[in-house]
């Protein structure tokens, strides 16, 4: 009975201490605001009897001095030594005085910017105006009339300068002028003998002259690689393609559904693209070669300066020398029937096709088709693809497609 007393004692002695504990514990937390703020003032050296920079509670005097320190002022002790960093500026002020100073800076790079926009579009209006409404005798009137020197195939995308400086204001407008340094110099110059830079007097694109492009009658094929190895994967396909709509040529007959009028007497097209429309009634009836053009990573299948179907020469046809409408795009030719005589001649330099295999020209330079087999070696047949060149970046890409958009 004397040791259950004695643990009773005990509990009840060890709760007495909690209880003291807990209620010192309280009290240190109910420090009222008005006592901080007292210390504070007393830290910054304003005493309570208005000597600034009286030393404060303590023996020691000052914080560096000599003095009984205990354990329980060391918050004070940490208190005084943040005071040495803290900002001379109230908070609020210091951010105000922020505040302004980003405003002012972002002010001023839209003002820049605001600036800089303003002088490209004038420069390039003004180029427009000194262009005038021609381009020479190689340039497109603003009418729409196909100049003199003009490829002359059809759906070869707008006919006026004018329009492709207005549709090229309106993109910048929309989007941005990054990356547009070489499509303004060809709006503002143009093509042609007094319209812009020419690199060879070969080459010479009856609409749109991108400079500073690489150019070279015919592009390696490693520049296209995945299209190249794509439509020579599809040569099969295409080829029955071509045999469920081919008929015999002979002129005596009136053109079969999907066939286009000769560009040239002995020349005949079926396009499943035609100036960056695609033609329903076409594509349903050559279905292998539509699926390996949906497959394709550079067709211009948004651009009037893209077309793609069969080409077809007879014995004895030519298409003399002319020049297509841009060097922006690569012309890749897949040979399907390549009888004997057959060749071509771009800049000056003879190539020949080949069936099964692919052939990458840029046509902005003048070239030259003939078929100067016999009646019984049959017609030449390719698949014609218009790709983009490979030299051109995205962004150029996506403004020529804007400017160059099919008309609805």
């Amino acid at each position: 009975k004397g040791r259950e007393i004695e643990g009773k004692n005990r509990e009840r002695s060890a709760g007495r201490c909690l209880k003291e504990v807990r209620k010192r514990e309280i009290q240190g937390e109910e420090k009222t605001s008005g006592e901080r703020t007292k210390e504070w003032e007393m830290w910054r050296g304003n005493s309570p009897g208005g000597n600034p920079g009286a030393p404060t509670e303590g023996t020691g005097g000052e914080l560096g001095g000599q003095g009984n320190w205990g354990l329980e002022d060391a918050p004070g002790l940490l208190a005084r030594a943040s005071l040495t960093i803290m900002p001379a500026w109230p908070l609020p002020l210091a951010s105000s005085a922020l505040t302004l100073l980003l405003g002012a800076l972002t002010s001023l790079f839209l003002w820049y910017c605001y600036r800089l926009g303003s002088q490209d579009m004038q420069a390039l209006g003004a180029g427009s105006r000194a262009a005038g409404v021609s381009r020479g005798p190689r340039g497109c009137s603003e009418a729409g009339r196909l100049g003199p020197g003009s490829s002359g195939e059809p759906g070869e995308g707008p006919r006026a300068e004018g329009l492709v400086c207005r549709r090229l204001r309106a993109y910048a407008r929309r989007y941005s002028w990054a990356g547009m340094g070489r499509v303004r110099r060809a709006a503002q110059g143009g093509p042609g003998p007094g319209g812009g830079p020419e690199v060879l007097g070969i080459q010479r694109p009856g609409l749109l002259f991108l400079p500073d492009l690489p150019s070279a009658p015919f592009v390696p094929r490693d520049a296209q690689r995945h299209d190249v190895e794509l439509l020579e994967s599809s040569f099969p396909a295409i080829l029955r393609d071509f045999g469920a709509v081919s008929w015999d040529f002979s002129g005596t007959t009136p053109l079969p559904r999907g066939w286009s009028q000769p560009l040239a007497p002995g020349c005949y097209q079926l396009l499943l693209y035609q100036a960056g429309r695609c033609q329903p009634s076409n594509c349903r009836r050559c279905p292998g070669a539509y699926r390996a053009l949906r497959g394709l990573r550079t067709f211009m299948s948004a651009n009037t300066f893209g077309n793609a179907g069969f080409s077809v020469l007879l014995p004895g046809a030519r298409l003399e020398g002319r020049c297509g409408p841009t060097n922006a795009r690569v012309r890749c030719h897949l040979g399907l029937k390549i009888p004997p005589g057959c060749e071509l001649v771009v800049g000056g330099e003879p190539q020949c096709w080949a069936e099964g295999h692919c052939l990458l020209v840029d046509d902005s330079f003048l070239h030259t088709v003939a078929h100067n087999g016999s009646p019984e070696d049959g017609p030449r047949v390719v698949f014609i693809v218009d790709l983009w060149h490979p030299n051109v970046a995205g962004a150029e890409r996506q403004a020529l497609d804007f400017v160059f958009a099919p008309d609805p």
